[in-house]
């Protein structure tokens, strides 16, 4: 979690200081990118709208909303109650299901290329038999 925690700040950053305080929305006409102050052209329509959707303050409320995620999955550590063997575990609050959940290799999979992120943090589905 503090991997995810790390990246989205890094991410929330840069997009504060690519406008996301509000100096308006990104948009694309034909190969043309408008950002803010400056614009780019001359670029495929297709390239133009990428762009624009990598607007800062839709950037700043994915980052929410994973934020939000990363919130519902915290750690539950064991607490180790011999009258409670359900306690004897380490698990997420959020389902229950022992550590790391589903949803955290998910959020981290963006992330696979960075040197922090380990193998073992990539989604069952993706770790192949080696």
């Amino acid at each position: 979690m503090e991997f995810l925690r790390v990246r989205l700040d890094e991410e929330a950053d840069l997009a504060r200081r690519c406008g996301g305080d509000g100096c308006g929305e990104w948009t694309a006409l034909g190969g043309t990118a408008d950002f803010c102050q400056m614009d780019l052209s001359g670029c495929p329509p297709v390239i133009a709208r990428h762009i624009a959707v990598q607007d800062p303050a839709r950037v700043l409320r994915k980052i929410e909303a994973k934020r939000s995620v990363l919130a519902r999955h915290a750690f539950s550590p064991a607490g180790g109650d011999p009258e409670l063997p359900w306690d004897d575990r380490d698990d997420c609050q959020y389902d229950g299901e022992l550590r790391p959940c589903d949803d955290l290799p998910d959020l981290a999979l963006p992330y696979a290329h960075h040197a922090d992120h380990r193998r073992e943090w990539l989604p069952h589905r993706m770790r192949g038999s080696g």
